[in-house]
């Protein structure tokens, strides 16, 4: 995709959200809720930025929840949540995660997903070379000698954004009454192989040291969560040509969040179900 591309777009305005740090079954409630505001017509599309308090260990749609030590995760007193999409396990601590959600009908979304997932990617990228991250790159098939363990972080995926080599952000998409979400982490600080103590398989550290960087490994310098949200609102209204319009959840959207954390994120049924 070529930078003319990525500004041909017609001006619009999102919304920007700017979440306080919460717990992770009502973090995946509000970008649900998102979904379903937006698939009504009730929100427009939405560019989120959030945190996890307490730190919070994500499994993927449909990943085995045996590859987690719930007794070390227990100890380390880390929630546990399901997220909407697929992928592999990650330990959301020290981070920034973004999600967007718009409809399908949306030029920057529209497509397959991969298609969609690299129009996206340009604003992350744009966002980490505004805070001056080294060996950026986001437009390449991922090696196919890797094997796949339960680690998001260990194997980078097709077009994913890696730093020097090492894979730097992990998105996973959805789509659902022809709205799209994506959602995605950035780790900031600390040891990337953190996770690898609380899954049972005990995946080996120093690979996923190996594999993965954070922002300040990368930059070696540490970034604060407020300066590096406020760059990827910039790369994602530059490369995408968007107005974002701070905001807040509507009362619906507050009303389905609780909703869905009750009834969805904060159940075993949902949880434990593979």
């Amino acid at each position: 995709m070529t930078n003319n591309e990525t500004t041909d777009y017609p001006p619009t305005t999102w919304r920007l959200l700017l979440s306080p740090p919460t717990d992770g079954a009502t973090n995946m409630a509000i970008d649900e809720a998102i979904l379903h505001a937006v698939a009504k017509g009730k929100a427009p599309p939405t560019l989120r930025f959030y945190a996890w308090e307490p730190p919070c260990l994500s499994l993927g749609r449909a990943q085995k929840v045996s590859d987690v030590d719930s007794h070390a995760l227990t100890s380390a007193g880390f929630d546990l949540v399901r997220r909407p999409t697929g992928g592999k396990a990650i330990l959301h601590i020290d981070e920034l995660t973004y999600s967007v959600v718009a409809p399908e009908t949306e030029p920057r979304v529209a497509g397959g997903i991969l298609e969609s997932y690299r129009r996206l990617s340009t604003g992350l990228v744009r966002g980490l070379e505004r805070l001056d991250v080294p060996g950026i790159i986001a437009d390449q098939q991922a090696a196919r000698d890797h094997p796949k363990g339960p680690v998001c972080f260990e194997v980078p995926s097709d077009y994913e954004i890696t730093a020097k080599g090492q894979k730097l952000v992990g998105s996973a998409q959805m789509r659902a009454q022809k709205t799209m979400l994506q959602h995605g982490t950035l780790p900031l600080y600390g040891d990337i192989a953190r996770i690898c103590p609380l899954l049972t398989a005990l995946p080996d550290s120093d690979s996923v040291r190996a594999r993965a960087t954070t922002v300040e490994r990368a930059l070696g310098k540490r970034i604060s969560w407020d300066e590096a949200a406020e760059a990827l609102a910039a790369g994602f209204s530059e490369t995408l040509n968007l107005h974002l319009k701070p905001d807040a959840l509507t009362p619906e959207e507050q009303s389905q969040t609780k909703q869905l954390k009750a009834e969805k994120y904060a159940t075993d049924t949902w949880t434990r179900r593979v």
